[in-house]
């Protein structure tokens, strides 16, 4: 077991081949700096090639509150549009990195945070959980990609209702919603993220690939697009040796058939 630390605003453990980045500003409930959202990019762009899975959360006791409005009180219209651009590269390295990101959602998961959260590729929210896009009372937009993200989460007609009403989800109403894919107790979320982790890290690598690179472009294109993006991808996936060595234990036995709770 290895510790990394690329700034004091993150602490990073790898563990074989799962990597945990935690946030660690939890005086400032995990808001978002831009020194902070430039550490998580260098963070992603740095992990070792052997890491197969990420587990994202929050020291203390939220996830993230969102964007530090401290930084952004004399901002031009130009350098917004930057700190905007800032931020999609870096969240992009979530959604379009290395390996599959699980995010472990508790306390405060708000505006920014919910935009970070939203680029993960699986998310375990324990019961201490809130959402809120409170943007809309602040005289904000969203800038971190929410518009494209959070809205295809729980669609258009929620997040309009968040941000012009300040709406607060709970852990219960945000999985109902669709932001959560697993809920748990306070405290577990950790714990059901690495379980979730080691099974994603023992997947074929190109299969992963496939998944997080492909299935949300896929579903950006026409039907027919789509449909030829698959078959291509799906003939790549088929010709990994390694697929081929898992079909073959498949089809000799050697490898449990899916039954449910699996």
């Amino acid at each position: 077991m290895s510790f990394i630390s690329p700034s004091e605003l993150l602490d990073i453990e790898i563990t074989g081949t799962i990597a945990r980045i935690a946030i660690a500003r939890p005086q400032k409930r995990n808001a978002l700096s831009d020194a902070l959202v430039q550490a998580l990019q260098t963070a992603l762009d740095t992990l070792p090639e052997s890491i197969r899975a990420i587990v994202l959360h929050g020291h203390g006791g939220h996830f993230c509150a969102g964007l530090d409005l401290s930084e952004v009180r004399d901002r031009s219209t130009i350098d917004s549009v930057h700190h905007s651009r800032m931020w999609h590269a870096a969240f992009e390295r979530v959604q379009f990195g290395r390996a599959p990101v699980i995010a472990v959602l508790h306390g405060a998961v708000v505006g920014g945070g919910l935009e970070l959260a939203s680029a993960a590729h699986i998310r375990v929210a324990e019961s201490t959980a809130f959402y809120a896009l409170p943007e809309g009372q602040r005289g904000l937009f969203v800038g971190g990609g929410g518009s494209v993200r959070v809205s295809r989460l729980i669609g258009v007609a929620r997040m309009t209702d968040l941000m012009l009403t300040g709406r607060v989800y709970t852990a219960d109403e945000g999985h109902a919603a669709g932001i959560s894919h697993y809920l748990v107790e306070e405290g577990a979320g950790l714990a059901k993220a690495m379980a979730l982790a080691e099974k994603i890290a023992a997947n074929a690598q190109m299969t992963n690939y496939g998944v997080m690179h492909l299935l949300p472009r896929i579903a950006d294109q026409s039907i027919q697009d789509g449909l030829m993006t698959e078959s291509l991808m799906a003939a790549v996936a088929h010709s990994d040796p390694l697929t081929k060595g898992r079909l073959a234990a498949f089809l000799d036995g050697k490898q449990n058939k899916v039954k449910p709770g699996a």
